[in-house]
């Protein structure tokens, strides 16, 4: 339900003739309400390391057009949430028991996402969240209470998330004045840390492939909650090592290889997830072309830093005034660092980042700190091993690739530490 409008996608060659024919509305119909059925025939959910059918939060509900217009008051537009690729969506109000529209203020909020047919998303992007929300549940994932197909109208209706998006919190500082705490920080990236970790853990791994804070919601106890799952993925399976797929996601967040290669594994959402950390951790937007020249690029203007415990504290959001644990800085820029390895598979898995994040909950000494305590800092600090993660340690960014991955990957790839100049905006369909 985030900011979708960001898409970047190689050039694919047009689609055949026989997909160009438009299907007759009431076969459209039938021919998605089969599909979502097939699709929720076999739904499973994982949960921990057990594997049963979905329960608990019942079926998926058919929600129709006329009843989610009443519910968002005909979609006006002081009902808005937010708008994006996909679409806008619109606050609404159902009773408790039936789901039927309800007066503004009574019963519970909900929010509705309507497909925009002339927008950057589509109708795949639409069937690929029924698909995977409607079948994968989860305290760190957004939950689709239900859907609506008639005619030509596509909208989903999810539980309210009252704090909005992480990216509203970190960047957009008229809405919400007051920065966040790094005790919530934590809080968010440890929460968002679970629900990919769930993702890549489930019996059959899914890819979110577009991980960025405007797809992190939070409630209003700020427990994060993935969300928009338009772009996800079935992860490999078998003897499979990758994903083979058209390159798409938002710039800053997507990891080198999969931009050079079309390769999509889990360790493309690792990637992502590190860009996240450093987000969180300096209050910086991934990309942003305000800043001066250098400083554009928060992953290139950060990695000095990350490894250096004297310097970590230069780059931490100064809006935190100083209040955050240097210890806990210190093992997040570590952690981010590992995550964003250019070789994908010296990246930690989602469970290691998750086991390394949750004990930083746990570290509440705050410290005012100025730049005139070096010595203090080294003395908070004591002495730091580097983390490791067992069997094997993950080597600094600042190590040269090998020779074999110089190969596949040539020096012009990283540029900016992205790859290579990035293709004239398309949108095309999902393969």
């Amino acid at each position: 339900m985030g900011n979708c409008g960001s898409f970047w996608v190689t050039r694919v060659k047009a689609e055949s003739p026989q997909h160009s024919v438009q299907s007759k509305p009431d076969e459209k119909q039938a021919s998605d309400d089969k599909e979502i059925a097939l699709k929720a025939s076999h739904v499973k959910q994982v949960d921990g390391n057990r594997s049963r059918k979905s329960v608990g939060s019942g079926p998926l509900r058919k929600f129709n057009f006329a009843e989610l217009r009443a519910a968002t008051r005909n979609f006006r537009p002081d009902c808005l949430l937010g708008e994006g690729g996909f679409g806008c969506v619109f606050k609404g109000w159902v009773d408790e028991q039936g789901f039927m529209a309800a007066r503004p203020g009574v019963g519970i909020v909900i929010a509705v996402k309507k497909l925009n047919l002339e927008g950057l998303q589509g109708h795949k992007e639409w069937l690929a969240e029924v698909h995977f929300l409607g079948q994968l549940h989860h305290p760190n994932l957004v939950r689709l209470l239900g859907f609506c197909a008639e005619d030509d109208h596509r909208l989903l209706v999810y539980e309210f998330m009252p704090r909005g998006s992480l990216e509203n919190h970190l960047f957009r500082r008229g809405s919400h004045g007051q920065a966040l705490s790094w005790a919530i920080r934590i809080k968010v990236a440890v929460g968002a840390a679970r629900g990919l970790a769930f993702l890549h853990e489930a019996e059959r791994p899914v890819i979110f492939r577009d991980f960025k804070t405007s797809n992190i919601l939070l409630n209003s106890q700020f427990n994060a909650k993935l969300s928009d799952f338009g772009l996800a993925k079935d992860g490999p399976t078998g003897d499979n090592t990758h994903v083979s797929t058209r390159v798409m996601g938002t710039y800053g967040y997507a990891a080198p290889e999969y931009v050079a290669t079309g390769h999509l594994t889990a360790k493309s959402d690792v990637y992502s997830f590190g860009v996240v950390l450093l987000e969180i951790l300096t209050g910086r937007r991934a990309v942003d072309k305000n800043k001066p020249y250098g400083e554009q690029n928060l992953v290139e203007w950060a990695r000095p830093f990350l490894s250096d415990k004297r310097k970590v504290f230069r780059i931490v959001d100064p809006r935190l005034e100083g209040q955050y644990s240097m210890k806990g800085a210190y093992r997040a820029a570590t952690l981010a660092l590992s995550c964003l390895n250019q070789e994908a598979k010296l990246r930690p898995t989602m469970k290691e980042v998750v086991q390394l994040l949750e004990p930083l909950l746990n570290f509440r000494e705050v410290v005012k700190h100025s730049h005139h305590q070096g010595a203090a800092q080294q003395q908070a600090f004591g002495p730091q091993q580097p983390i490791e993660f067992a069997p094997r340690r993950f080597p600094s960014m600042q190590a040269l690739p090998s020779a074999r991955h110089q190969q596949a990957y040539p020096s012009h790839l990283y540029h900016n530490n992205i790859g290579p100049p990035l293709p004239a905006l398309q949108h095309t369909e999902r393969s």
